[in-house]
């Protein structure tokens, strides 16, 4: 990284030399850092940033720069569920934006704290590791349903906006009604897991990584392949969760079917442990 870091500084530094406008970039480029620097376009006029929010999240903050900048502000794109307003003015600067940028994570803290809770404890469907931007989670409920939560990025610990759906009509409709007649319980002093198994009246699954892992008593014997999730899992725990999905196929010993985080297809040996459960 230090050496990309030098070689997109030193081309930077000589473009600054043919012109006002790659004069001004560069300047304010070493003013947020270069160790911030991710990706610098060919001309100057399309960089992201790195930052870190309160809580180590990573964030990349991509920029779009007219040729009359300052006169124009910066286009801004990041993942995040929506983008603040931007105040500018002639005399604003890159810091100036990365200061708003870091202010409008602060706001966002609670929300994504809320969608981590989420993830860790409860079994996440087609969690193709989540975007930042992306306010809903697909809940496993059990075999026959799953819940389609949506969390209100304005006030993350009310009750969320809930869908019910599966194959069997007969189990999503019991769960619906117990959710419409209990869900005046729901409190924000509670965590997402508690507010819903009170609400449903029911145990819900948990992270196939972890439900099973302390059962098993062993270290994590199986990772999935692809290179982007590399997820690690003990088999017996993959096996568990890989039954309680309805398309999940069975082969002699082996079960077909997709990674719970990236949704790649994974493929996980019966044991004998397995067999006698």
């Amino acid at each position: 990284m230090m050496m990309e870091e030098s070689i997109e500084r030193a081309r930077c530094e000589e473009l600054a030399k043919s012109s006002s406008f790659y004069r001004k970039v560069y300047s304010e480029i070493e003013e947020v850092g270069w160790e911030s620097l991710r990706r610098l376009g060919g001309d100057l006029t399309f960089f992201s940033f790195h930052i870190l929010d309160k809580k180590g999240r990573a964030h990349i903050l991509e920029l779009q720069l007219d040729r009359d900048y300052p006169n124009s502000p910066p286009s801004l794109s990041a993942d995040v569920p929506y983008m603040f307003s931007l105040e500018w003015s002639t005399s604003s600067r890159l810091k100036d934006v990365m200061h708003q940028f870091q202010k409008h994570l602060d706001s966002l803290q609670e929300f994504w704290s809320v969608l981590d809770d989420i993830d860790k404890s409860l079994s996440v469907v087609d969690a193709k590791q989540p975007s930042r931007a992306s306010p809903i989670r697909r809940i496993l409920a059990g075999k026959e349903c799953n819940i389609i939560a949506h969390i209100n990025f304005n006030d993350p610990k009310s009750l969320p906006e809930c869908r019910f759906i599966g194959p069997e009509p007969t189990a999503v409709n019991n769960l619906l009604m117990i959710w419409r007649r209990n869900s005046k319980k729901w409190s924000k002093e509670k965590s997402f897991l508690e507010n819903l198994e009170c609400i449903l009246g029911t145990e819900l699954p948990k992270p196939p990584d972890e439900e099973l892992g302390a059962r098993s008593g062993t270290r994590t014997d199986y990772t999935c392949e692809n290179i982007s999730c590399n997820k690690s899992f003990h088999s017996l725990c993959l096996t568990d969760w890989l039954r309680s999905i309805t398309t999940t196929r069975q082969s002699f010993d082996v079960l077909f079917g997709n990674c719970p985080y990236c949704s790649d297809p994974v493929a996980v040996k019966i044991n004998n442990m397995n067999k006698l459960d």
